[in-house]
């Protein structure tokens, strides 16, 4: 049975929607402005702010959800799938449709784990196979009556900066290479960032190479501060908290490496859409089809060359427009305080909304082809569950995805708006003087949300 083709792209097709296009730029920038200006009127005060520790869970659900065991499950599990997919990319079919690797890496885990975090907090500290094989190995070691010490000390001022290259060269691999989807090349991708990773734990310590080199970890730890659910340190003592939607996004990200780990979230995405327009892909086609007959190897790496180039342009450019909002919104309120540190936050619940907004109908549809996959992962016409002739039902409505896409898009810039909105009123305590540092944020999400809109459009 022959599945699609996993593609790190979500489903359009032709639309025909009643309203123009140009209507809906209009509409979304001017549901924004609206928005700011009732956030002007409406919230004077800062709502959000301490309100980012959240309330402890009582005990009988402190002990369950913090058992020990879970972690040793979990932990056992996840390495199982990944020791899975690596053999099924290794060893399975070359086919990407018959093959579990390109559905199991691009969509169920890498699509599929953001409604989670988003929902429950950061899952991932728990499913990590690599901080799994970590805390194994750190745990045995123990055993001998030794501690498990660092190699090196991890300088400060690198802060996030490897996980925002290891993302990026993961954004690579998904978009700008041409055969990222083929098992073989996700083989060695697994294992370049396992080494990579456990390396980094061996040098530097598991916790802090976890917190700021292992890009999944960070990505997903970012996603989860939008959720109400989260696990923190208290009095030496591990505590999960309920807290309001979003209010974990408060706090400053002063991390080094941060605003450049958001703009690779959203220009990666952004990138997506513009490599799917048609004018984008003709350009890599004339560049590329000089090789392709005689040098399939060249064509590749011609292809790859330039994708990157317009990913790497696109991450630029978001981290160059964002910065800029920043500098007008610190010149209005003449502060000197690092004012990228405190709205970068706000540009996260926007990087979620491009993620849904580009890749549901990809979950929706292609996340279905894991169930017959999960019978027969290497491709060999195995039913190990019985579900290998199972159908998906498919969701292909071109307008209903259209106009779902409009709304996710503009809800999260919306929201990225009022939090930016809540942390100015909390630093300079008036509303006045936030709405005036303000503009130049707004004007920062209509172009944002208007770029989306024409890049889903296009795409």
């Amino acid at each position: 049975m022959t599945f699609v083709l996993p593609l790190a792209h979500g489903i359009g097709g032709i639309r025909d929607p009643v309203i123009p296009l140009w209507l809906f730029f209009y509409g979304a920038s001017l549901t924004l402005i609206l928005s700011f200006v009732a956030l002007g009127v409406l919230w004077r005060k800062p709502l959000l702010e301490g309100r980012d520790q959240g309330r402890p869970l009582g005990e009988p659900w402190q002990r369950v959800i913090l058992w020990v065991g879970w972690r040793v499950l979990l932990g056992a599990l996840s390495v199982g799938l990944l020791a899975l997919v690596w053999l099924a990319a290794l060893v399975g079919q070359p086919d990407a449709g018959n093959n579990i690797a390109p559905t199991f890496v691009w969509v169920i885990f890498w699509l599929g784990l953001v409604p989670l975090v988003v929902v429950f907090g950061n899952l991932w500290a728990a499913l990590s196979p690599w901080r799994a094989v970590g805390d194994a190995v750190a745990w045995l070691w123990s055993k001998t009556g030794r501690d498990w010490e660092p190699a090196a000390a991890y300088p400060e001022r690198l802060g996030r900066w490897p996980a925002a290259l290891l993302l990026l060269a993961f954004a690579t691999l998904e978009l700008a290479y041409p055969r990222s989807a083929e098992p073989r090349t996700l083989a060695l991708a697994i294992v370049v960032y396992s080494w990579i990773t456990w390396a980094g734990m061996l040098l530097f310590g598991r916790r802090t190479w976890i917190e700021n080199g292992e890009a999944f970890n960070v990505y997903f730890g970012l996603l989860a501060l939008i959720a109400p659910f989260a696990v923190q340190e208290r009095e030496g003592r591990r505590v999960v908290t309920i807290r309001p939607p979003l209010a974990g996004l408060t706090a400053r990200q002063e991390t080094p490496g941060t605003i450049a780990f958001v703009a690779v979230m959203l220009g990666s995405i952004a990138f997506d859409g513009l490599s799917r327009a048609t004018w984008w892909q003709d350009r890599v086609y004339d560049a590329e089809s000089k090789y392709i007959v005689d040098s399939p190897r060249t064509a590749d790496l011609v292809a790859t060359g330039i994708n990157l180039v317009g990913l790497v342009t696109a991450v630029c450019v978001i981290a160059a427009v964002f910065l800029i909002a920043v500098r007008a919104a610190r010149a209005v309120s003449d502060s000197r305080e690092d004012l990228a540190s405190v709205f970068v936050a706000s540009l996260i619940p926007i990087a979620l909304a491009y993620a849904v907004a580009h890749y549901f109908t990809l979950l929706i549809n292609q996340g279905q082809y894991g169930i017959p996959l999960a019978s027969d992962p290497f491709g060999r016409g195995w039913d190990l569950f019985g579900t290998s002739s199972f159908q998906p039902s498919l969701f292909n409505s071109p307008n209903g995805i259209w106009y779902t896409q409009v709304a996710v898009l503009v809800i999260g810039h919306v929201l990225g708006l009022a939090l930016a909105h809540d942390r100015a009123v909390a630093i300079w305590g008036s509303a006045r003087t936030a709405i005036r540092t303000q503009y130049a944020m707004l004007a920062l999400m209509v172009l944002y949300t208007c770029t989306g809109l024409l890049l889903l459009w296009n795409g």
